[in-house]
């Protein structure tokens, strides 16, 4: 058995449905890490869910005149089809609105409590003066009073990246309707981060090998840390289970504190669900397990300060001291993993703003591959990246059509045509070994990529082993050989390392084309599954738990979920030697070539990318 390897996903918003922009920051590059660690021998525990509390989803369902509930349910079977049709590899998609999470929430929230790093606190809150209603913080903007950005909101700037109340903005409004809000005195909960700074600052320090960019911005939020209430007045969410507290319609945790609290109750859900309830422990106690979270850089705050904080405090690390809750000592991320913003003319995406491509119209014109490839090679990375048409077309062309799909079909359609099988090599020459050593080096090269989570590095190196394997039958020229009688003996030799060379190229891409990688191994006359895909199963409310308070879910309710059985796949992360004598018959197009002009506005559905924006 490998190492335990935790994949924690960032959890979307179940208010609508998912655009590009968001799977290019948590789902292709999650995907990708855990497919590797699993190909690598890792046991692997990839888990996210739909986040079903906070303030856009009241706002979204009462846009929409039904109950948030309802909201809720529907995307999230329209989030967990799309994933499921982009292939990501979950152990558990789940959801926040489940008996069982609102359990582990709570007790989290016991735990901070008996350790005494949840305190309660009178704050000031804004309400609308129009409608007398509470008006939640991320619908409030104004000028950030820290760096001057015009367009902070109420929770946090992500200009500068500073989380903030909305008392302290200068000139706020209500996003809704434009109020200027009042503000009133509210008593609420707050995780004490000031106690928790000097455990914070220490585990930060021991981050040595974090992307650059993420480390700095984590660094620099302990200048300013101060408590941060973590309930809210809001009817939507998830009781505070503390006695008086418990049983208040008005007042319930935050979706700051309970979405993170996710990756662990989506860990316990899936133990019971594979019929192990301790299971969920190899992964979040072994203190030899490793933990890598994936989102957007919007998220990183959340990840590298609120989480850790809430498991130190949990397991008394922080000033106040105290003893672990009844879960144990929880094991603190690894690594944060964040990516910067997809864009489309200089434009983040917004499906308000109608700068957006939708997931599932991507899916249904391209395919899963063409969008995984692009977000791996040429996504947002470690720099905000502009999304165009043009560079779509020329990477699917150029490099998945022309490139690997062409040395794929060519090479297969001659051993078909001469031999009608995978031919035995006779005596290899230099340019033999060259090739086949090169590629065989590349699973250390693009595996050393992957696990340091450099995408985009690794798809440049497997691709560079297919560039080597057209100029190698480009030099050899097959297609000669076949004509000579005399030379059969050297096309076997070219043909069978060429197909070595296919299938190890084939491994290198699994992660990023898993589905094109299971066509390949077939079209090399593979059988059974190579590249295992994700399924989208219906599941009940049922585990064995109590949370407590007003508006616990009920029992017994079904929803969408996304798992898979992984472990039956053949994929490795190795050179597998192709069996001379394996049949093999004439291989079908792995990548069709997109119509060039496609290039200048996209398809139809395609929102207008202006070149002066």
């Amino acid at each position: 058995m490998g190492k335990a390897v935790f994949v924690a996903v960032a959890w979307p918003y179940a208010n609508g449905p998912r655009h590009i922009g968001h799977v290019s920051g948590f789902g292709v590059p999650s995907d990708v890490f855990a497919r590797f660690q699993r190909m690598s021998g890792n046991d692997v525990l990839m888990v996210s869910g739909t986040d079903e509390h906070g303030t856009p989803l009241l706002v979204q369902a009462e846009k929409e005149g039904v109950p948030v509930q309802t909201l809720a349910d529907r995307y999230n079977r329209v989030i967990v089809d799309d994933l499921v049709g982009l292939g990501l590899s979950y152990d558990l998609f789940t959801r926040t609105t489940t008996r069982n999470h609102f359990a582990v929430v709570q007790e989290l929230f016991r735990g901070l409590h008996d350790n005494g790093y949840m305190v309660p606190k009178t704050t000031t809150g804004a309400i609308s003066p129009s409608t007398g209603r509470t008006l939640p913080d991320r619908y409030i903007e104004g000028t950030c009073p820290i760096c001057g950005y015009e367009g902070a909101r109420g929770d946090q700037c992500d200009n500068c990246g500073n989380q903030l109340d909305p008392i302290d903005l200068k000139n706020p409004v209500s996003k809704i309707n434009g109020e200027t809000p009042e503000f009133v005195e509210t008593e609420h909960w707050f995780l004490d981060l000031p106690a928790l700074a000097e455990a914070l600052g220490t585990w930060l320090d021991g981050r040595t090998d974090w992307r650059p960019n993420v480390l700095k911005f984590s660094k620099n939020l302990l200048a300013d840390l101060r408590p941060r209430a973590m309930s809210r007045d809001i009817d939507w969410g998830i009781p505070i289970p503390i006695p008086d507290w418990q049983d208040r319609k008005d007042k319930k945790l935050y979706v700051w504190f309970d979405a993170v609290v996710g990756y662990l109750s989506a860990s316990i859900e899936w133990a019971w669900r594979i019929g192990e309830p301790e299971a969920w422990r190899r992964w979040w106690t072994d203190p030899e397990a490793l933990a890598y979270y994936f989102m957007g850089k919007d998220n990183i705050t959340f990840h590298s300060q609120i989480w850790p904080a809430e498991l130190l405090g949990y397991t008394g690390q922080g000033a106040k001291g105290g003893e672990p809750g009844a879960l144990g000592e929880l094991n603190l991320p690894t690594e944060v993993v964040s990516s910067e913003f997809l864009t489309m003319s200089g434009s983040k995406f917004s499906s308000s703003r109608g700068v957006v491509i939708y997931v599932r119209d991507f899916l249904d014109t391209f395919g899963a591959d063409a969008l995984r490839y692009f977000i791996a090679v040429a996504g947002p990375e470690n720099q905000d990246t502009d999304f165009t048409w043009d560079e779509f077309v020329r990477r699917v062309n150029f490099e998945l059509a022309n490139e690997w799909g062409n040395l794929v079909n060519r090479t297969i359609s001659m051993a078909h045509k001469n031999f009608g099988h995978i031919p035995e090599p006779a005596e290899l020459e230099d340019l033999d070994t060259e090739l086949l050593a090169a590629a065989e080096k590349a699973f250390v090269t693009v595996g050393e990529h992957l696990s340091q989570s450099r995408f985009k590095a690794g798809a440049t190196e497997a691709m560079r082993v297919v560039g080597a394997a057209n100029r190698y039958i480009a030099a050899c020229e097959p297609w000669k050989l076949a004509k000579d009688p005399e030379k059969r003996d050297r096309l076997a030799t070219v043909l069978h390392t060429a197909l070595q060379v296919v299938s190890d190229a084939n491994a290198l891409l699994t992660p990023f084309i898993p589905s094109a990688s299971q066509k390949v191994f077939e079209a090399l006359g593979g059988s059974g599954v190579w590249a295992a895909m994700p399924e989208a199963r219906e599941v009940e409310d049922d585990l064995p738990v109590e949370p407590v308070g007003v508006g616990v879910p009920e029992a017994g309710r079904t929803y969408a979920t996304i798992q898979g059985d992984y472990a039956s796949a053949k994929a490795v992360w190795a050179r597998t030697p192709i069996e001379p004598g394996t049949e093999l018959a004439k291989p079908s197009p792995i990548f069709a070539k997109l119509d060039p002009e496609l290039a200048e506005t996209g398809p139809e559905w395609a929102p207008v990318q202006h070149e002066d924006a």
